[in-house]
């Protein structure tokens, strides 16, 4: 498991609005604290499924590996997860630039960025 790999992992049970069911994830967990065997590890879930009003807060993700279909990155639901949740994986691996582009989103929704200076 590395930084910016894309695996499956098994989000329920959730609660309310939060991501649920089996989806493709984003690691963003650092690769030393991966290495060192780490629980949980951070991720970003990812969806297929794009709404108009979040449209500002997703980065579309194209397919490649085992990632058949386009889907975007939801950096507002970043959860960590007990490593007993993963399955298959690594499915993915995002690009340098696609990585800064969801890392910025991500800083923004935790209030450590100015959203507004986002570059488009």
């Amino acid at each position: 498991m590395r930084r910016g790999e894309i695996w499956l992992a098994r989000l329920n049970p959730n609660s309310g609005a939060e991501a649920g069911k089996v989806r493709p994830v984003l690691i963003m967990l650092d690769d030393a604290l991966l290495v060192s065997g780490m629980s949980p590890v951070l991720c970003i879930p990812l969806t297929s499924k794009l709404f108009k009003e979040l449209a500002s807060l997703r980065i579309e993700i194209a397919p490649r590996g085992h990632l058949l279909k386009s889907c975007y990155a939801m950096p507002e639901q970043a959860r960590a997860l007990d490593r007993n949740r993963f399955g298959k994986g690594p499915l993915a691996m995002l690009t340098m630039e696609e990585m800064i582009q969801i890392e910025r989103i991500f800083l923004a929704c935790c209030g450590m960025v100015d959203y507004l200076e986002r570059p488009h």
